[in-house]
């Protein structure tokens, strides 16, 4: 098993891990096990007051740590700085918000009192991806070890560092050992992790395959879940939309990660009215982005995080093509590796890509591009843009751009989605439940929903 860090800008391999033992990982389930019967009666004021410390620690060293993120999986430096803050954010969040969502609740009914009570569950198993490799943590994390859970993270075997990382912070910050560990494991000792009474529930954020796995091995033992997986967020835009301001967000957002990201829009779904002219101007965006070196302050776009992920796409738009599908820029990742210098022309870098006028039954209808590739739809009516929105059997988020308050009401009620943005991108935001539906999952992070996914909602009735 393969557990290292690889630069994914020139494929070199800077550090190698040797996965845990099976005595190693049994070591660690003990200690969880026991750190949990002390922890869950500490204070939420003593909780908060580490999780504040956690959140400094992740502001001091933002650059280091930013660093680390690009290392690992390529994300320009800009980007992964970004992501570092965002995660004291999230921190500080629920340090503050958690003695309010946590509180009993009274409940009139028929007792001489009746409330309900949220208490935590013990050890919560956390799969995670790559692609934010702080911020998918952090945001379940944070919510989770208020509640008085412990955290084990088995974290994307290519971010073994930022896995280390993430635990000392929590040690830093004066979180006992054992209340977050970090595990470097293979994907396939996720199942007897899962099967073990330990660990009392597990959380997943990757691809439908991982998450359809977790979930079967979850129910054979009956422990909670919660998945958020891939998306092909639909970005409708209207008539009455800025174009300016519309094609620089749809650059924004299909450019998130190295265009990595399950909540980028990845279909643009344009009225007739304005395609011509939205795709021209969305060309030229795409076209004006730098592609380079991601520890380059001035660079836009950088590697995609692996070979398989570089080849799975570009199978992906070569097909496309080969169905007769338009190339508006970009498609040639061969092309684009030449203009680098060395070492670079040996990173996962792919061209910016704009594709268009694709065959029914093409890839561009269901599957989702993980990578720096828009896709571009035309249709005449509102009408036709939700079906083609509502087409695919991704859920995650969607967005669309409007100024006319009746399309906006049509947007918000019939797209199917967890997360409806009118003009303005998809995100996540610590005060707003954050999942999907239909392929894309179930279960939500943030807001008070995300920290009550893992704690036992407990009925009380007394005379």
């Amino acid at each position: 098993m393969s557990i290292a860090t690889i630069n994914p800008a020139t494929g070199v391999t800077v550090k190698v891990f040797q996965a845990l033992t099976g005595a190693e990982i049994e070591s660690k389930l003990e200690l969880a096990q026991y750190i949990f019967e002390s922890y869950r009666h500490t204070s939420l004021s003593q909780r908060s007051a580490w999780m504040h410390r956690a959140a400094k620690i992740l502001e001091e060293k933002r650059e280091p740590l930013g660093q680390l993120i690009t290392l690992e999986m390529g994300k320009p430096l800009t980007a992964a700085i970004a992501e570092v803050e965002k995660c004291a954010l999230v921190c500080r969040y629920y340090a503050d918000q958690a003695p309010e969502f946590l509180a009993d609740v009274p409940v009139a009914t028929d007792a001489g009192s009746s409330f309900i009570r949220y208490q935590p569950l013990g050890a919560i198993l956390a799969v995670m991806p790559w692609n934010f490799p702080f911020w998918q943590v952090f945001r379940f994390a944070a919510p989770a070890l208020m509640a008085g859970n412990v955290g084990l993270l088995k974290h994307a075997s290519n971010v073994p560092q930022c896995a280390l990382a993430i635990e000392r912070i929590f040690l830093q910050a004066g979180f006992s050992a054992g209340v977050f560990q970090t595990l470097l494991i293979g994907a396939d000792q996720v199942a007897d992790l899962v099967a073990d009474d330990r660990i009392k529930a597990a959380t997943l954020t990757g691809s439908e395959p991982a998450g359809a796995s977790l979930a079967a091995n979850a129910g054979k033992h009956l422990k909670k879940t919660v998945l958020e997986l891939g998306g092909s967020d639909p970005f409708i835009v209207m008539e009455s939309a800025d174009l300016e301001s519309t094609t620089t967000a749809a650059t924004t957002t299909r450019m998130l990660g190295n265009g990595q990201s399950c909540i980028a829009a990845k279909r643009f779904i344009v009225v007739d009215t304005l395609f011509d002219a939205f795709a021209q101007r969305l060309v030229e965006k795409f076209k004006a982005l730098k592609l380079g070196d991601p520890m380059r302050l001035d660079t836009h776009i950088g590697p995609l995080a692996t070979p398989t992920i570089l080849n799975d796409l570009d199978r992906q738009v070569q097909t496309c093509i080969r169905q007769g599908a338009r190339v508006l820029t970009g498609g040639n990742p061969g092309a684009i590796r030449a203009t680098l210098d060395l070492p670079l022309q040996r990173g996962n870098f792919y061209p910016p890509t704009i594709l268009t006028d694709f065959p029914v039954g093409s890839p561009a209808y269901q599957e989702e591009f993980f990578g720096p590739v828009a896709l571009l739809f035309r249709v005449k009516t509102l009408d036709e843009a939700i079906d083609l929105a509502n087409s695919t059997s991704f859920g995650l988020g969607a967005s669309g751009w409007t100024q006319d308050p009746e399309e906006c009401d049509r947007l918000v009620s019939e797209l199917e989605a967890g997360a409806v943005f009118i003009n303005g991108i998809v995100k996540s935001d610590p005060r707003l439940p954050f999942g999907g539906i239909k392929r894309s999952g179930y279960g939500r992070e943030l807001g008070i929903q995300g920290i009550h996914e893992f704690v036992n909602i407990k009925t009380v009735w007394i005379r």
